[in-house]
């Protein structure tokens, strides 16, 4: 009875090990997708982006992912596991193996198991450019300063600030391009992340 009951917490024990495995693998899956979701590939500058550029984007081709996969590291790391990270597009495989075994049991060749899991997360975009940017024309002053008809006054688009989009349910979202560095927050209206592993 004794034994029954020992090999019963060690099976406990093991599934323990095996849960926190996964929990690890999970978050840092996540992280990593999460953190492609938040950056855009350098040198890139929403305030210059055209509707085309915005279609690249919404289809996650201008996202970057040089930083995914060291955040699956760090929060493997956070929850006392290592990890493994690949990429394929817009989905992150993790694999992680727990720094804690499953301990002391009365079951052979089970106390120095470490647990294991692995864990797939996915960037899924969920809009669309509600329409081209429409830039409203600016007046170019004349040489005198004076502009007028027969002035040799001249128009240019000026810069659009705000592009719209259309999202899933139905929802819409604005980003104004004049008020700086807003993608991070802006990202997750345009794009899901989750398990799909």
């Amino acid at each position: 009875m004794l034994f029954a009951a020992l090999a019963f917490f060690a099976v406990g024990q093991a599934a323990l090990t095996r849960s926190d495995a996964q929990g690890a693998a999970d978050a840092a899956a996540l992280a990593a997708a999460g953190d492609a979701r938040d950056h855009l590939l350098p040198g890139l500058e929403i305030a210059t982006l055209r509707a085309a550029d915005w279609e690249r984007v919404l289809e996650g081709d201008l996202l970057s992912s040089a930083g995914a996969c060291e955040q699956a590291h760090r929060f493997a790391e956070r929850n006392n596991a290592v990890a493994t990270c690949t990429q394929a597009q817009l989905r992150f495989s993790v694999e992680v193996t727990t720094n804690g075994t499953v301990g002391q049991s009365v079951i052979p060749g089970t106390s120095g198991l470490h647990g294991q899991a692995r864990a797939t997360a996915a960037i899924e975009p969920r809009c669309s450019l509600a329409a081209a940017p429409s830039p409203e024309p600016s007046a170019t002053p004349s040489p005198s300063g004076t502009a007028g008809p027969g002035s040799g006054a001249t128009t240019r688009p000026s810069q659009p600030r705000t592009v719209r989009f259309k999202c899933k349910g139905g929802a819409s979202v604005e980003l104004d391009t004049a008020k700086g560095d807003l993608w991070r927050k802006v990202a997750k209206s345009l794009f899901d992340v989750r398990l799909v592993d």
